[in-house]
């Protein structure tokens, strides 16, 4: 089973079938929808006129980049800093897995090993991490020992936590359901403090 959110048809299947695109989207998912988030690279790879790979995306003018994600409409709401992000990202991709985003999770021995990679990759705390390993694990079989407590309780098989969770519009509800929850209660406690 792969993602299915409610964007661009040709979006999902880029998600599908493109590890770059599946990981610039987690780097992309903050401070906007996810639905934006994921159908950024597929927009980017419409303004590049191909699909880009992580050697174009890191070797790019950084000033020409901030352009393609500034270019309304902006593929992120802060696009000069995104897209510094996303060449990060690639660069480190380059230096350390040739170039290759599947590499990050091909050959992990176990969760813990998968979630330190992907720790260790800009913009990617623990709990965005974490994220990311129950979205290979639940929606793209990258499955290695251990996955599921390394992604925590994103791991969790019938959460409905992130973006790892959706497969249609009913568990989209119910994972916007449990951020708001989640952003009330913290405002709460928030609150007290």
């Amino acid at each position: 089973m792969t993602l299915s959110l409610p964007i661009d048809l040709e979006a999902n299947r880029l998600l599908e079938r493109s590890p770059l695109a599946l990981l610039l989207g987690m780097v992309l998912d903050q401070q906007v929808p996810m639905e934006k988030a994921f159908s950024s690279p597929y927009v980017l790879a419409q303004r590049l006129g191909h699909e880009p790979d992580a050697r174009e995306l890191a070797g790019y003018a950084p000033e020409a980049l901030v352009e393609l994600f500034a270019q309304p409409p902006a593929l992120h709401r802060f696009p000069k800093a995104m897209a510094a992000r996303v060449q990060e990202v690639c660069r480190i991709l380059v230096d350390r897995y040739d170039g290759d985003p599947a590499r990050l999770w091909a050959d992990v021995t176990d969760g813990r090993e998968l979630l330190r990679r992907v720790t260790e990759l800009p913009g990617f705390g623990k709990q965005k991490a974490q994220i990311f390993v129950a979205l290979l694990g639940k929606r793209y079989g990258v499955t290695p020992q251990g996955w599921r407590e390394a992604a925590g309780g994103y791991g969790d098989a019938d959460a409905y936590r992130s973006v790892a969770d959706v497969t249609d519009p009913e568990s989209l509800r119910r994972v916007r359901e449990f951020k708001q929850a989640a952003k009330a209660e913290a405002k709460s406690k928030a609150g007290k403090a």
